[in-house]
């Protein structure tokens, strides 16, 4: 009769002091842990033995396990042995036995399993950076992240690594915080109230109000900035992010009561997603802005309390900022149209309907703009969850299909039959790969044939939340500028007659010189005969002579180009100052005056103008490109510009980049000239289209392109030194003065 034996556990090899220390947790171990759980605890310890770090770190690990999966659950244990293993060929036993014995701390500070994973990935990171200071901050880890985001705590590390990352002495005091740029920086990132604080009294706040428990999570998308990060829902989960800052006369554990209870709200009074198939974006926002309001009007008759909590944060002043004003304070006096029409609606519903929402936000989506920016409400989720089938994650949508250009020969050209009706959007171009004549010496293109439309690009977009760029993610379409009255152009060059003559000699001292001879020099190339002769006279008559006798030929030349990028936005048909002229006129005026002013000094230049309608159609118009001349057919376009659409400002930034790098030039400039904060109608979170531009302007100045920011909008502040730097931009208060001052920033940048 044969016995089958079962292995002995992966423990029994170890040594007897972490066999000891198996043994006494093993009680515990069976309490908290599966079967496959303890079977990983056994494994990672033989693991940390055979890579020969010592006892300290199988022990640390033995009784660090247990802990770790108490607070985030057993599947993290792979992850934190994996990453011990790989930290194991890059630094000491000691210091892999202090990422274990520290990880129940991090593991109950940050509270969530992918927040854990992100936190032993940045200990890797550190490793490679400064593996000198890794040590000593996890001895400060308590102090650490006790005032810090996960975020904070990599840019406070980080900071510290790149400024001495050669003087280890300094590395050392800076990591174990005992120097005072360390204490500046933590000072810096220190931010509001940490989601780890004040859980369990959120959670006890909605047990209180609904009488059941909401499961929440911390979320931290983003390791740069906690801008635009809002809460969302998703399967039953609230998640909120991992800090908020006070502001707005509120304070974060307000911000986090107000957007827990709103979550807590859609999640009582809604039982299943919305059906989703043929809502376009505008009439997918107008409906969550009914449920909203539904899912709050529902939880204030329960709980009367919750509306002065919501209300404190309705202070914005756009068009659906009033609509959630007006919904969630219906006692309130309102004038305005649309928010009176959406307040009637919802009062004469049946709020318990789930069908409310879909039928007054398709009626509500009819009435409104489509381009109109979302609420400024911060405590609301992004109603993700409200969608059926909804997708979030970026990298699975669907790009539209390519559209195909066909090089083909004169005959099959001639033989092929055009759609008059086809626009830029056509399936299918054909392009002659041979230019035809006629037998004048014209060409059949120019004379009868559309002007050629180059092909779409494709850029990425960086989002701000992952750290990575979205490939091929914007669409940029050259878009055929409509010729206006070229008269128009002529009209404004002879009423600023006097801007450019006051300028003339700004200009003149723009212009190229020529060869200029410096004379009476003691080293030189060549002799200065007036000087030669002067010293022999003095050397004639006794005197002293002037040694001076030499002079040199010096080229002066340019080798400057410039493109100006128009923000041809629908918020330029604007009026302006008390003359009642749109923002659109003005910058027509400004981009004539300074193609006129840069056509005198002689530089290359182009003028350029975009705008957006979503990722896939950002339309780029060259009104005047750098090979051609400052004639009629540049002076036509920039007459019929008009502005429309949005402002997807960092995929122009890369086409005009792009434009640029074409160019053989010492130095390239790049002047934007814009009115607000880039925006687009499939973007509802302001920081996202920021973080991308400023990724832009970054990209475009590794090309060796300078950027320059000349901003319309009085509010700019917020934002423009974060995308342009705070030294590239500047602020026009008074837009009358544009025209002016354009062709003077231009000068002032050029010399």
């Amino acid at each position: 009769m044969s016995v089958a034996m079962s292995a002995p556990p992966a423990s029994e090899l170890l040594p007897d002091a972490v066999q000891d220390t198996f043994k006494r947790l093993a009680p515990e171990a069976a309490r908290q842990l599966s079967a496959q759980g303890r079977a990983v605890w056994h494994a990672g310890a033989a693991a940390l033995d055979r890579s020969g770090k010592g006892s300290e770190a199988v022990q640390a690990w033995a009784e660090a396990a247990l802990p770790v999966a108490r607070d985030l659950g057993e599947d993290v244990l792979p992850d934190l042995m994996r990453a011990c293993l790989a930290m194991a060929a890059r630094t000491s036993g000691a210091v892999i036995a202090r990422v274990l014995t520290t990880a129940p701390l991090a593991a109950r500070r940050l509270g969530d399993p992918d927040l854990f994973r992100a936190y032993l990935g940045f200990l890797d990171l550190l490793l490679a950076q400064a593996p000198r200071g890794v040590r000593p901050m996890l001895d400060q880890l308590d102090s650490l992240l006790g005032v810090l985001t996960l975020g904070g705590l990599r840019r406070w590390a980080l900071w510290g690594a790149e400024m001495h990352r050669t003087n280890y002495p300094e590395q050392a005091r800076y990591f174990a915080l005992e120097s005072a740029e360390a204490q500046a920086v933590l000072q810096r990132e220190r931010k509001g109230v940490l989601f780890v604080d004040i859980h369990r009294r959120i959670g006890a706040y909605l047990r209180a109000l609904w009488g059941r428990d909401f499961p929440m999570r911390p979320t931290s998308g983003d390791f740069e900035t906690r801008e635009g990060l809002r809460p969302y829902l998703e399967a039953g989960v609230i998640h909120l992010p991992d800090a908020w800052d006070d502001g707005n006369g509120a304070t974060g554990l307000d911000l986090y009561r107000a957007a827990a209870a709103h979550a807590a709200a859609h999640l009582a009074a809604r039982r299943g997603p919305l059906p989703m198939e043929g809502l376009s974006l505008h009439q997918r926002a107008c409906i969550g802005l009914i449920e909203d309001a539904r899912a709050e009007a529902l939880a204030i008759a329960r709980f009367p309390g919750l509306g002065a909590l919501w209300a404190r944060f309705h202070t914005g002043t756009g068009a659906l900022d009033r609509i959630a004003r007006a919904l969630l304070s219906p006692e309130a006096p309102e004038t305005d149209a649309d928010a009176l029409w959406a307040r009637a609606q919802l009062a004469g519903a049946d709020l318990a309907d789930e069908t409310v929402a879909r039928r007054i936000g398709l009626a509500l989506a009819e009435r409104l703009n489509p381009r109109l920016p979302a609420p400024a409400l911060p405590y609301r989720d992004d109603n993700r969850a409200l969608w059926e089938g909804d997708e979030s994650d970026w990298s699975e949508a669907a790009a539209p299909p390519a559209q195909i250009r066909r090089y083909v020969s004169v005959s099959e050209l001639v033989n092929e039959v055009e759609v008059e009706t086809a626009g830029d959007d056509a399936q299918e171009i054909l392009v002659c790969a041979t230019e035809l004549f006629d037998d004048d010496g014209s060409s059949f293109n120019a004379r009868e044939g559309r002007p050629p439309v180059a092909p779409p690009r494709r850029y990425p977009e960086f989002d701000h939340r992952t750290g990575l760029d979205r490939p091929d993610w914007a669409t940029v379409h050259d878009k055929r500028p409509r010729p206006g009255d070229p008269a128009l152009t002529e009209a404004i060059l002879q009423e600023h007659r006097p801007v450019l003559a006051r300028m003339r000699r700004v200009l003149e001292a723009l212009q190229p010189q020529g060869v200029q001879r410096l004379r009476r020099l003691e080293d030189g190339d060549d002799l200065d005969l007036n000087a030669a002769i002067a010293a022999r006279l003095d050397i004639r008559l006794g005197r002293q002579p002037d040694p001076r006798v030499m002079m040199r030929q010096i080229r002066r030349t340019r080798d400057v180009t410039v493109l100006l990028l128009l923000d041809l936005s629908e918020s330029t048909n604007d009026p302006t100052g008390t003359d009642g002229r749109r923002l659109i006129e003005v910058t027509r005026e400004a981009t004539v005056l300074l193609a006129e002013a840069v056509h005198r000094v002689g530089d290359p230049f182009a003028l350029h103008g975009f705008c957006s309608d979503g990722r896939h159609n950002v339309f780029y118009q060259r009104f005047k490109d750098f090979t051609e001349d400052w004639g009629a057919a540049p002076k036509a376009r920039l007459a019929g510009m008009e502005g429309q659409l949005s402002t997807r400002m960092g995929a122009a930034i890369r086409h005009a980049g792009w434009h640029l790098a074409q160019q053989r030039a010492a130095r390239k400039l790049l002047l934007v000239l814009t009115d607000g904060a880039p925006a687009d109608i499939d973007e509802r979170a302001p920081a996202h289209l920021r973080h991308d531009a400023r990724a832009a302007v970054a990209e475009v100045a590794r090309q060796g392109v300078q950027p320059f920011c000349l901003s319309l909008d009085p509010e700019a502040d917020a934002y423009v030194a974060q995308i342009f730097g705070p030294r590239a931009y500047q602020i026009l208060d008074r837009v009358e003065r544009l025209p002016e001052r354009l062709p003077r920033l231009y000068a002032g940048l050029a010399r």
